[in-house]
């Protein structure tokens, strides 16, 4: 597959997630919910989380934003939903490392699912805030930081 094709690919499913989010809204009932934001752009993520046993029985997330931003929130959801909280802090380790251009394994890479296409937004620095905001959220609701801390 050429590198334009698969640059179109991944736009497509960049903005697929964007247009039609996965677990949008917010539960109902919850054990975890956090709130971040990226003054830089404006983009406000809130996520509201059910944990069971160590395990995400579900998640969900509203709030406005970039395309960017509400698809990688739409891509960490579906990741983590029915995941145990240590897979989903190692899922967002990756990403994290993903997005300031560390090293990681081919297999961890994949292991992203659907949000490994947003490679190609961290060329871009100014939009690495965007791309990571959702996952600083799951972070913050899943090692309990405090609301007024930073949101890095």
């Amino acid at each position: 597959m050429s590198l334009d094709k698969l640059r179109n690919l991944y736009k497509a499913v960049i903005l697929d997630h964007a247009e039609k989010p996965r677990n949008f809204g917010k539960l109902k009932n919850f054990t975890n919910e956090t709130t971040v934001y990226n003054p830089s752009c404006g983009d406000k993520i809130h996520l509201t989380i059910f944990l069971e046993h160590n395990q995400i029985k579900d998640v969900a997330f509203e709030g406005e934003g970039c395309t960017i931003s509400k698809a990688s929130a739409s891509m960490m959801t579906q990741l983590v939903k029915g995941k145990s909280v240590e897979e989903a802090i190692a899922f967002s380790k990756i990403f994290s490392d993903f997005a300031v251009g560390k090293k990681r394994s081919e297999q961890d890479i994949q292991s992203l699912g659907d949000a490994q296409v947003l490679v190609n937004i961290m060329e871009f620095p100014a939009r690495i805030k965007c791309a990571t905001l959702a996952w600083w959220g799951l972070d913050r609701a899943l090692l309990g930081k405090e609301k007024g801390e930073e949101n890095d």
